[in-house]
């Protein structure tokens, strides 16, 4: 298992993007992404580092693992 670790919420934006994620929106410092087939949102906050909990819980919601997050990085 990878590291997580001083990545930003523009980064995360990003590699959930690479992986078909759309932007909706914006609700305050928050992107909301949604996908085709997925019945959950993600809210990723905008800040310069996210937290390990917050990051490792988008990952999981988005179906993914952490080392397949980390080789999309």
């Amino acid at each position: 298992m990878g590291k997580l670790g001083n990545i930003s919420g523009k980064d995360a934006v990003k590699v959930f993007q690479k992986l078909n994620w759309q932007v909706i929106g914006q609700v305050g410092s928050h992107v909301v992404m949604v996908k085709t087939g997925m019945r959950v949102n993600l809210s990723i906050p905008q800040h310069k580092e996210l937290s390990v909990g917050t990051l490792r819980a988008l990952i999981r919601n988005a179906g993914l693992t952490v080392d397949e997050f980390l080789t999309m990085l």
